[in-house]
């Protein structure tokens, strides 16, 4: 691989958005099924890469490709925490608390019931790999970047099939999560399930929009302003500033996963994304204690993680390796749709006994993110609560900061391919059992004993 081979597979992937974007646009199908225009631009660079039906770039470009997004992920990652100004323990727990535990099951959950399947069903009859039971938490939770950032990981660990089948997996659930979750929400209508329905009496708009989020992860009510006072004198450029502030996060984080390789070789295994978003806490902690967090700014991190998310997502469908797909496609479809129905059934069944109010709002907006994206999530959110009368935005926003550093890509996700490899599949089902009835505790305990098992539909 050469720089000259890096240049032209960045300026494909340009060229592949761009006619990504005018696609969008104009066939409306697309829009309709919410699909994102790097996903688009990445089914272009598929079809024409070296399994698709017209073969016009190298392999060298191809090898830049399915390289790039384990880089990338990693600087998504480390902006997280950089530039956002943190509420006190407290209040996130009051805010989030019911939030965080329906979302926790969930994501417990994907593992449990995949695990359950791969060990009773898909092992003795197909020999699946074990490693099978991670792809529904990490492609519908994780997402395209988690999926093409646990590449490496699943190679490592014996399972090269895991990359393609992640991925595929993460492009279901962002389908999937759009035509079931629009569905959802028509039943909900038809069953006079929603808030605005069961309350039509005008309610007062809830902070108008704070705590929305745009990109997978990030609480827009809580961020620091980011702007730099007058007097302090600074010739980098803000942008620039705020990518170096997130390559130093990424560096923190590849330093501390050579302390861990050095603790235990079976560390090797671990990517860097989840260390790298440790690196950015700390990075941003050790500005607020310097009294310069006006350093970081919000905004520019977010750009700095939509562009690499873009970029990322296009490359890794683009290289998408579908023979290995085509391999596993039998036991692939079963964990998708064990998963999907998992995700649906906590919904109708789980979200009216664990919310105390606005229970479906509640329950399709994290199904939304459960299955697609945060996005996807807030699309269906604004699908039943147009008028946002519920209180469900902020409990979602300020849930992420409890949920994201675990599942969804956090460090639980991370380490779930290892976790399997070392304790062995049965051992980890059992953990996820354990893991999914305590957090159910938990949500139950939290309602009030007038309100607990009430609610059903």
């Amino acid at each position: 691989m050469q720089v000259y081979d890096v240049l032209i597979a960045f300026s494909v992937l340009s060229l592949l958005l761009l006619i990504a974007l005018v696609l969008r646009r104009r066939v409306t199908v697309l829009r309709q099924l919410g699909l994102p225009e790097a996903l688009i631009a990445g089914l272009l660079g598929l079809a024409i890469g070296p399994y698709g039906p017209v073969q016009l770039v190298s392999d060298p470009v191809v090898e830049v490709w399915s390289q790039a997004p384990a880089a990338l992920i990693a600087l998504v990652f480390a902006t997280l925490f950089l530039g956002q100004r943190l509420p006190s323990p407290q209040r996130l727990w009051q805010r989030a608390a019911h939030q965080t535990a329906f979302s926790m099951v969930i994501g417990f959950g994907q593992y449990l019931v995949a695990g359950v399947v791969v060990l009773v069903l898909l092992r003795p009859l197909l020999g699946s790999h074990p490693l099978m039971a991670t792809l529904v938490e990490v492609g519908f939770e994780g997402g395209h970047g988690t999926a093409a950032g646990l590449g490496r990981t699943y190679t490592e660990l014996g399972f090269p099939a895991g990359r393609a089948l992640a991925l595929a997996m993460a492009t279901v659930g962002v389908m999937a999560s759009v035509l079931l979750g629009t569905a959802l929400v028509l039943y909900g209508q038809a069953r006079s399930w929603l808030l605005r329905q069961r309350h039509r009496s005008p309610a007062a708009l809830v902070g108008g929009r704070k705590g929305s989020f745009g990109a997978k992860g990030r609480l827009a009510g809580e961020r620091a302003a980011g702007l730099i006072p007058p007097e302090q004198v600074i010739s980098l450029d803000v942008l620039t500033l705020n990518l170096t502030l997130a390559g130093v996060a990424v560096g923190v984080g590849a330093v501390i996963k050579q302390i861990l390789v050095q603790i235990s070789p079976l560390f090797e295994a671990v990517p860097v994304f989840p260390l790298a978003m440790v690196g950015g806490l700390l990075v941003q902690l050790l500005l607020q204690t310097l009294d310069q967090p006006f350093l970081a700014s919000a905004s520019d991190q977010a750009s700095i993680a939509s562009l690499s998310m873009d970029v990322l997502i296009t490359a890794a469908m683009a290289s998408l390796n579908l023979p290995l797909l085509a391999d596993n496609l039998l036991p692939f479809t079963v964990l998708a749709v064990v998963g999907l129905v998992w995700n649906v059934l906590m919904v109708l069944v789980l979200a009216p006994r664990l919310f105390p109010d606005a229970w479906f709002e509640r329950g399709i907006a994290d199904f939304g993110q459960a299955t697609g994206t945060t996005a996807n999530g807030l699309l269906l959110l604004r699908m039943a609560d147009p008028m946002g009368r519920s209180q469900v935005l902020e409990a979602f926003s300020f849930k992420q900061l409890l949920f994201e550093p675990f599942l969804g890509g956090g460090l639980v996700t991370a380490f779930s391919p290892l976790a399997v490899a070392s304790l062995g599949l049965g051992r980890w089902t059992a953990l996820c059992l354990a893991l999914t009835l305590g957090w159910l505790v938990v949500g139950l305990r939290l309602l009030p004993r007038s309100q607990a098992g009430d609610g059903s539909p």
